[in-house]
């Protein structure tokens, strides 16, 4: 691999009230083999040991902050002011980078001239224990392009790594589904989208509660026929609930 292919990860991780399971998710990016890393937490002010965790990993993070904030992604839109790395790459607590080589992993599977607007790859489902449950769900199709989310979220948003230059702040009118927004309009500005064809991201199935749920399809339904336009979105909702009462579970 050419030395020029050496592109600094920006890592954010925001939490609140997270002590459980941030641990994990820290030393999934201290671990990692590949030195090019700027790692960063944005925390809400988190009234349990959450910031006693992040101090004592101090000199393993480049950059912290807790002070309130509105919500999951005004404290991304934090994270992206602080970071100055190539790509963004969005690790919540709980979640992690599935090997100590992942990175380095992607960095070598890298064979283009130029670096990737858009680096993606798969998700894997684990409890809290570190177990793994199963794949997600949808999968990352071969070749990535904005029209690609027609049919859902195929990328999940930790597994997609934009560059730093692409990116904009999110669309904070959203509360449940501002980071399907977020992928779109960087994929509409990007022209090499690569697929790594590796498992990036340890996902932490936690479940979201019913009325959160029914929230967050309610935004994607508006984001949708936003970009895709309101008739072509309805019948690919009504696609969606045939499918999913003809094969549950699938």
């Amino acid at each position: 691999m050419p030395d020029l292919f050496t592109p600094t990860f920006s890592i954010i991780t925001v939490t609140y009230n997270a002590e459980k399971v941030l641990e994990a998710t820290i030393q999934s990016v201290t671990s990692q083999t590949y030195p090019h890393i700027e790692y960063i937490i944005v925390d809400g002010a988190s009234k349990d040991g959450t910031k006693e965790i992040i101090q004592r990993f101090d000199s393993r993070i480049d950059k912290w902050i807790s002070e309130p904030d509105k919500g999951i992604y005004d404290a991304m839109n934090k994270g992206i002011v602080l970071a100055t790395g190539d790509y963004l790459c969005f690790l919540n607590a709980g979640d992690s980078l599935r090997e100590t080589d992942t990175l380095q992993n992607v960095v070598d599977s890298i064979r283009e001239n130029e670096l990737p607007d858009v680096i993606y790859g798969e998700t894997a489902l684990v409890d809290v224990n570190r177990n793994f449950l199963r794949m997600r769900r949808l999968s990352a199709p071969e070749a990535l392009t904005w029209k690609s989310f027609k049919q859902g979220m195929l990328v999940c948003h930790q597994a997609f790594f934009a560059k730093r230059s692409l990116a904009e702040p999110y669309n904070l009118q959203y509360r449940f589904s501002a980071d399907f927004d977020w992928c779109i309009r960087i994929m509409k500005k990007s022209e090499v989208l690569y697929n790594t064809h590796l498992t990036l991201i340890d996902y932490l199935e936690e479940g979201m509660t019913t009325q959160n749920r029914k929230a967050s399809l309610k935004e994607r339904f508006r984001i949708m026929a936003k970009y895709y336009g309101l008739p072509g979105t309805i019948l690919r909702h009504i696609g969606f609930v045939f499918r999913l009462l003809t094969k549950p579970g699938q």
